[in-house]
């Protein structure tokens, strides 16, 4: 009572055959068929960086060498570049932009 019976399979093959049409359905299948090896590679990618151990540069916090203060000292800075500013009107009032340079 609780399986399906060969004409039960039937009857849903020619309902999908009806509905979608004989063209389409092989389409669908690939799209689902890929959907589905999608689902698959993304749940394995998740699983592996949950088993991956921590590598030496994430755990290592000594490894980091630090500036010293005379090569910060040493080193130019830019200074900001001046807005460009451009007059716009649109219907007939004037509407300012104002772009970094």
């Amino acid at each position: 009572m609780g399986s399906l019976a060969w004409w039960h399979w039937v009857l849903i093959i020619a309902a999908f055959v009806i509905l979608f049409g004989a063209k389409k359905l092989p389409d669908a299948a690939r799209g689902l068929g890929r959907s589905l090896r999608i689902l698959k590679s993304e749940v394995s990618a998740m699983h592996d960086e949950d088993k991956k151990p921590a590598t030496a540069t994430e755990t290592d916090v000594t490894a980091t060498v630090a500036t010293p203060p005379a090569q910060i000292a040493a080193t130019p800075v830019a200074p900001p570049a001046a807005p460009v500013v451009t007059t716009t009107t649109v219907n007939g009032v004037p509407v300012e932009e104002r772009r970094a340079g």
